[in-house]
């Protein structure tokens, strides 16, 4: 996990996120109100949201089109978050299944830090490995002995 988060508030511009994402090579940033996290926006919603690659050559254009659009306005609002506890494995299964690059994480409201891809990767190469979460012990599904095979024919 990564402690020194970069943030930008619901009114900042998408512009500013932006600049931040480039300058400091994220791909992501929480959104805080009040230091309450309630979003996130990626490069792909600011891309998204900026014109098209016609607008070319149009720099002042785009700039001012960047600066009249707030984070708010293209963020995802549905956030998920792990809390610093959260095992390590658990984390890579949320990264996976809901194919997202981050997980913002959250102690009593509070952002705390925000583990990446990257710091799963780089802990991986620094020879550190993933222990499976316990998980509940579910019932053993049985096959049904009256259930039908198919048949296999013979040429």
């Amino acid at each position: 996990m990564t402690e020194a988060v970069l943030a930008v508030e619901t009114f900042d511009s998408i512009g500013i996120a932006r600049e931040l994402m480039a300058k400091h090579r994220v791909n992501q940033l929480p959104v805080l109100e009040n230091d309450v996290l309630v979003g996130i926006v990626t490069d792909r919603d600011l891309r998204d949201a900026y014109p098209t690659s016609m607008a070319i050559g149009e720099t002042k254009m785009i700039d001012e089109f960047a600066a009249r659009y707030t984070v708010e306005e293209v963020m995802s609002h549905d956030v998920f978050t792990v809390q610093p506890d959260t095992a390590l494995a658990t984390a890579v299964a949320l990264l996976r299944r809901h194919r997202i690059g981050s997980l913002p994480v959250v102690e009593r409201r509070e952002l705390v830090g925000i583990i990446t891809r990257s710091d799963i990767l780089d802990f991986i190469l620094s020879g550190g490995f993933l222990k499976q979460p316990a998980a509940p012990r579910r019932p053993v599904k049985r096959a049904n002995r009256t259930e039908k095979r198919p048949v296999r024919r013979r040429s």
